[in-house]
């Protein structure tokens, strides 16, 4: 396919979208299709590109949407088809392009094909889209590998025949109520194929992919001996012609489609793998999300996105956030942290750290951190709440965990429920906005009562709130050209100071730990995360600038 223009993903700027936290339109205390289309305005007001919705199947909802049961409806909690399709044709109104989160490692198991294994009995053709498999031990009482759930607990649940007998076991890397598929087995490959093409004839712009380092397994499903990052069950390399089919599929439409692959790999150089051109558009960077406060950390993980990825001619995609991390206000005012117990992955002591957190450092950062993102070449991806400066709800009440990860490990891991409380619209109680006046329903998980101070409409009044720095920036970003380009070039600044020059001029500092930073004689400031003293950045701070040339 060819593109007479950069396709719109090189440098668009994605809001992520958590539906059922978002807005409530029908007073339930669950987000939906309602909401959401009442408050489209102020996504286009904000000044991003697109929304990515997180997944909106219908789903028993046990890992909230990414236990789906059907792959080519809308869950009813959420609304139908019908008011889906109005909701694309409204975003796209408004500029804003549309991606929905596909999930294809698993599905709930109560989907259709799962009910149907399980009544079909060991040996089926049914029983073949999935990973089923005869325990160990004298009676199968023992699951047939080591492999572990990254929910925590054995990989494995044993089902109950039709004949009532204990009987085989499933494979579920994550919740015992996802299934994961047998992505060898092409019933698997076409179903997919088909459900790319069921949301794309609908309009959808294109899709974030769960989990897309997962899908193929070991063919032996061998015992795993080597950590948490298991090679047979992860990033294996048959993976990748599933991806150039995908490829084939989204160009048939002729237009720019795109994808985004959730993928954890060891290193950039296997990330680097996915994005070759004729498998995905995107994959998402966690590098940087994962890094601490600090200025060489992150010139050396930007460094490893360019020399792996940028120089293949992908675009690299960035974030600092997520619905499965803790939000950025937390990570970075951590001022003591925890040690998590010994058996989590210790990758969670950097995306969900736990210990004392500074709120008004963190805050602080958090601003810094926003106009760094949003001055580097590429994609950007922001979580919805990030533009208030929602610290993480660490607080949570034990009986409103709902994650499955808490509820697995036995409160080990705490879980994902803090950074998808439902939003703050309005100060007022109960549900800060969240809901209609009058709702029956309370909010699906409880908002605690300092969540007024950061309510959107207090925030859009406040020319130095985090909102309003947030629109700020992407209205500058917008329209300094130099900002939009791949040019991009390190400039020589203190070891505790990061300082890059793009296009045009434009350039972005950001001061990491000195006490103040003078900027270069003659700059113009566009923008600066908190006011300067005088012509000096101070500490946990950014600006960018036109230089003078």
């Amino acid at each position: 396919m060819t593109q007479a223009t950069t396709p719109w993903w090189r440098n668009a700027v994605i809001y992520q979208v958590y539906l059922r936290s978002f807005a409530d339109g029908d007073g339930d205390g669950i987000g939906d299709f309602a909401g959401l289309r009442s408050r489209l305005d102020y996504l286009a007001d904000l000044g991003v590109d697109g929304v990515w919705l997180n997944p909106c199947f219908p789903s028993p909802q046990n890992d909230h949407g990414y236990d789906v049961a059907d792959y080519t409806d809308i869950e009813p909690d959420y609304g139908d088809l019908a008011v889906f399709d109005e909701f694309v044709t409204e975003a796209h109104e408004r500029g804003l392009k549309v991606l929905l989160d596909l999930v294809p490692n698993h599905c709930s198991t109560d989907h259709a094909w799962f009910q149907e294994a399980v009544a079909a009995g060991a040996g089926s053709p049914e029983r073949e889209r999935f990973l089923f498999r005869d325990g160990k031990g004298s009676r199968g009482e023992l699951p047939p590998n080591n492999w572990e759930s990254c929910f925590g607990g054995p990989a494995w649940t044993r089902i109950t025949e039709p004949d009532g007998t204990p009987g085989q076991w499933y494979l579920n890397f994550f919740d015992s109520t996802q299934a994961d598929f047998n992505w060898r087995n092409p019933d698997v490959v076409a179903l997919f194929d088909d459900v790319l093409r069921f949301w794309f004839d609908r309009g959808v712009d294109g899709f974030r992919i769960d989990v897309a380092h997962g899908l193929y397994k070991h063919p032996d499903l061998p015992d795993w001996h080597g950590g948490h990052n298991n090679e047979y069950g992860w990033n294996r390399e048959e993976v990748h012609e599933i991806y150039r089919g995908w490829r084939r599929v989204a160009d048939s439409y002729g237009k720019d489609l795109t994808m985004v692959g959730e993928i954890w790999v060891p290193t950039v150089e296997d990330l680097a793998k996915y994005l070759r051109p004729d498998e995905l558009p995107q994959a998402f960077f966690f590098d940087l999300l994962m890094q601490p406060w600090d200025a060489g950390d992150w010139r050396r993980s930007i460094d490893r996105a360019f020399a792996e990825i940028g120089s293949t001619g992908a675009t690299i995609t960035w974030t600092l956030a997520n619905h499965d991390v803790h939000r950025a206000v937390a990570r970075y005012g951590i001022v003591r942290a925890d040690e998590l117990p010994a058996e989590l992955d210790p990758k969670l002591a950097q995306v969900r750290p736990r210990g004392d957190v500074d709120v008004a450092l963190g805050e602080r950062r958090a601003r810094a951190a926003i106009m760094a993102l949003l001055a580097l070449p590429g994609s950007q991806y922001l979580y919805q709440g990030e533009e208030l400066a929602l610290p993480e709800v660490l607080d949570l009440p034990d009986d409103q965990r709902q994650d499955p990860s808490w509820v697995r490990t036995d409160g080990a891991d705490v879980g994902r429920d803090g950074c998808r409380v439902p939003l703050p619209w309005t100060p007022e109680a109960p549900s800060f906005g969240f809901s209609p006046p009058g709702a029956d329903g309370a909010p699906w998980l409880r908002q605690p009562e300092w969540f007024a101070k950061y309510a959107i409409s207090t925030q859009e009044g406040d020319e130095a709130s985090m909102l309003s720095l947030h629109r700020t920036a992407l209205r500058v970003r917008r329209a300094e050209h130099g900002l939009l380009g791949d040019d991009f070039r390190w400039r020589d600044a203190p070891e505790d100071v990061l300082f890059f020059e793009r296009g045009d001029g434009i350039a972005c500092v950001v001061n990491y730990g000195a006490p103040s930073y003078e900027l270069p004689a003659g700059a113009e400031v566009l923008l600066s995360s908190v006011p300067l003293d005088g012509d000096r950045l101070p500490t946990d701070a950014a600006a960018w600038l036109r230089l003078l040339r």
